[in-house]
């Protein structure tokens, strides 16, 4: 069986996401929700909530989905759920269930494409070391899929996006480039190495680096998606009320995402992200515009960006990359807050 589901979407992955600038605005007049043991609710715009049950345990509760981000089903099905149960990762915790998130086309698409898609989120949900206890379906086009995954993790060690401090230095997990990687393959531009690194890149979890966050006492976290590197290391330096310096150089990039960029394949999501953090981003003068872009590029079940203290950020990182992130940096640090919440050189 063969059928391209990258022929079903213009937006694929976490790229389809509502911008970053009308999601801020549709939220901005809800009611806050008050309850004392919502531990973290929609206010900081972390990546998950979190709920205590008790004084030793909270639940996290999250969930994710979106179009096609590749052309095979079992793959297109392990990628969307990495990036949901990332959510559970990012907030330092253990993912233990999950639901499936199904809206597919049952008279314009193979039903044996919608098995290959259930086939590869299963197999990522038996690595995260969860289970899948049931889900909901239904008929749409184009054909969507995610998770609604719930975690564990102790109400005195979560990690949220806004507690970075001055003098934590900034290190992501996972390179960037993926949104580019994506368009570029849609219209020929990408080889097949790189395609399949980009693939593997999506498909890598973010447990291990849950793991070792807890290990290293990292307080504030979050994932890297649709609102791309600098949209949510903004959310976080917002959060935080404090100022990230990222060094662009630092940034890891996915194999020909540089590349596609210079020769001007940049996806329309780029350019929301950048009006979306420009307002309170300084760009220093000789900044590589590429660079910049692909900082504004949409990533799908991207890395982790955590804030590690300056005296445990090399040996954090020789961990990581122990651990499978061989491709983890340090990007940066944290100051104290400034004009701008992020600067990037």
């Amino acid at each position: 069986m063969t059928f391209d589901l990258l022929s079903t979407v213009e937006y694929g992955g976490c790229s389809a996401k509502l911008p970053a600038g009308k999601l801020s605005e549709a939220l901005k007049d809800l009611p806050k929700i008050v309850n004392e043991k919502l531990l973290v609710g929609i206010e900081t715009h972390d990546d998950a909530g979190v709920y205590k049950l008790t004084d030793d345990l909270a639940i996290i509760l999250t969930t994710d989905f979106f179009p096609p981000v590749c052309s095979d089903p079992y793959e297109f099905g392990q990628i969307a759920a990495a990036n949901a149960l990332s959510d559970v990762f990012a907030m330092g915790g253990k993912a233990i269930a999950a639901l499936n998130l199904c809206m597919f086309p049952s008279t314009r698409i193979p039903l044996e494409v919608l098995s290959e898609i259930l086939r590869g989120g299963l197999q990522k949900i038996e690595e995260a070391g969860a289970v899948v206890a049931g889900g909901h379906t239904i008929d749409d086009y184009p054909p969507k899929y995610g998770l609604a995954v719930t975690g564990t993790v102790h109400p005195k060690k979560i990690i949220t996006n806004d507690k970075a401090k001055p003098g934590d230095m900034l290190i992501l997990t996972k390179p960037i480039g993926s949104g580019a990687i994506i368009a570029g393959r849609r219209i020929g531009e990408v080889t097949d190495e790189n395609y399949k690194i980009c693939l593997d890149n999506m498909k890598l979890l973010n447990k291990d680096g849950a793991e070792i966050m807890q290990v290293f006492g990292v307080q504030s976290a979050t994932d890297v998606t649709g609102f791309s590197l600098l949209g949510h290391g903004l959310k976080m330096a917002q959060a935080s009320n404090v100022t990230f310096e990222i060094n662009s150089v630092d940034v890891p990039v996915l194999p020909g995402a540089y590349d596609l960029v210079e020769a001007g394949c940049i996806p329309g999501a780029a350019f929301r992200n950048q009006e979306f953090v420009s307002p309170h981003t300084l760009f220093e003068k000789g900044i590589d515009y590429s660079m910049k872009m692909l900082c504004c590029d949409a990533q799908t079940s991207g890395g982790l960006l955590m804030c590690v203290p300056d005296w445990k950020a090399d040996e954090c990182k020789a961990n990581l990359i122990d651990k499978g992130y061989d491709r983890a940096e340090i990007i940066g640090r944290v100051v104290q807050k400034r004009n701008m919440s992020l600067v990037i050189r």
